[in-house]
């Protein structure tokens, strides 16, 4: 999606001075964008509004962003949407705690409007490069496929958050091929975005806990790699 008037942003957070210093900003840049409060509201207006981008605040009444994240990511119709996380919070459980549900970034307030316009921009650049790979991959009794983001084990379809999905893709195209964590991250997440190396660790055991333990191997002292045995 390269011209920023087709992108929507969905901002959420329960200070109303944030939500109108970034609709202000985001809006002179081209996007179009929607707003909500809390977390219950999010969801609600996140399936109707279908956004490209959520900029999802933790703290909230009613619904913290963590629920809210998950709750988004289990809705078909929005598995390729970003989440960006924009938070006070700076401890590394609430980091940690993001990026298991499904962040795509993380950022710490004060928000630098210019600065948080080049990060999403760069997850659509990152986004961009990565639909020019092979739609599917056939790999030991799996069938990967990007467009569905779905694997096929066996007749049973199987479906990974985009994150989940995206680890799994990569080593599965790279068979036998050492990644340490933060390899990984620089393929995964991207340069632009800070992410504890311990979040790959979460993301290799859901994955792990999803397709069965023998696929993914991991090296000790180095990082992870597919196994073709």
């Amino acid at each position: 999606m390269s011209e920023k008037q087709k992108v929507k942003i969905l901002v959420v957070d329960d200070e109303p001075d944030i939500i109108e210093i970034l609709t202000y900003n985001l809006e002179k840049e081209g996007y179009e964008v929607a707003s909500a409060e809390d977390g219950i509201k999010a969801v609600k207006t996140a399936i109707k509004f279908k956004p490209d981008v959520i900029l999802l605040d933790i703290m909230m009444p009613n619904q913290d962003g963590v629920e809210t994240c998950r709750q988004i990511r289990d809705i078909s119709d929005l598995k390729n949407t970003f989440i960006i996380f924009l938070t006070a919070r700076s401890e590394e459980y609430s980091e940690v705690a993001a990026f298991d549900v499904g962040a795509d970034d993380y950022i710490t307030k004060p928000i630098k409007p210019r600065a948080l316009v080049s990060r999403i921009s760069a997850l659509f650049r990152r986004d961009s490069k990565k639909e020019q790979e092979v739609s599917q991959i056939k790999i030991k009794d799996l069938t990967i496929d990007r467009t569905s983001y779905t694997i096929d084990k066996n007749g049973k379809t199987i479906t990974l958050p985009k994150k989940e999905f995206e680890l799994l893709y990569f080593l599965a195209k790279n068979p036998n091929m050492v990644f340490s964590r933060d390899d990984l991250l620089q393929n995964i997440w991207g340069a632009d975005v800070f992410v504890l190396a311990r979040t790959v660790d979460v993301h290799i055991r859901k994955v792990r806990e999803k397709i069965g333990e023998n696929y993914i191997t991991t090296v000790k002292g180095v990082g992870y790699k597919f196994d073709l045995g």
